[in-house]
């Protein structure tokens, strides 16, 4: 009984490589994806947008695992990912071309009072979230506002007028 166990927990039907090289190819397709999708659905997340990656998370489990659900296989998937995240922090933190292409450029949303609202459309950020985002920042109106930004976190950052 106990050795059915221990063969369930450890035999791998997969060889450790592949875990890592179907890791890698989620990793980079996840990353590809969620890049295109913008800045506001990374930084602030709806209730749709936290189901989204929710069941993402569950799309994508089988192609790391090939059906694997060994404790070792998981354990090389997790540590293959944990590793390509540390590698893309580094490769940002020295390039900064490569990391405006992942984390994206600062947008400026409303500058002088003037609000662009074709980036509002482009970023899929609405008049109400932006208006919630100046509330919090104590304007009540655009007109107020000396420059607003959407930082590459998602986050609007909003400087008031003198």
């Amino acid at each position: 009984m106990l050795d059915s166990v221990a063969h369930s927990l450890f035999a791998m039907s997969l060889p450790w490589w592949e875990f890592v090289l179907r890791a890698v190819g989620v990793y980079a397709f996840l990353l590809i994806a969620l890049r295109l999708t913008g800045k506001r659905q990374v930084g602030q997340l709806t209730p749709f947008d936290l189901v989204l990656l929710l069941i993402l998370s569950n799309a994508v489990q089988n192609s790391m695992n090939g059906g694997d659900n060994s404790l070792v296989g998981g354990m090389i998937s997790a540590v293959t990912l944990v590793g390509l995240n540390v590698l893309v922090s580094m490769a940002t933190s020295r390039n900064r071309k490569l990391e405006q292409w992942i984390d994206g450029q600062p947008r400026i949303l409303i500058s002088n009072g003037h609000v662009f609202k074709p980036v509002l459309a482009e970023e899929e950020i609405s008049h109400d979230e932006l208006m919630a985002a100046l509330r919090s920042s104590g304007c009540e109106k655009a007109e107020e506002v000396r420059l607003a930004v959407l930082e590459t976190n998602g986050s609007i950052s909003v400087i008031k007028k003198e």
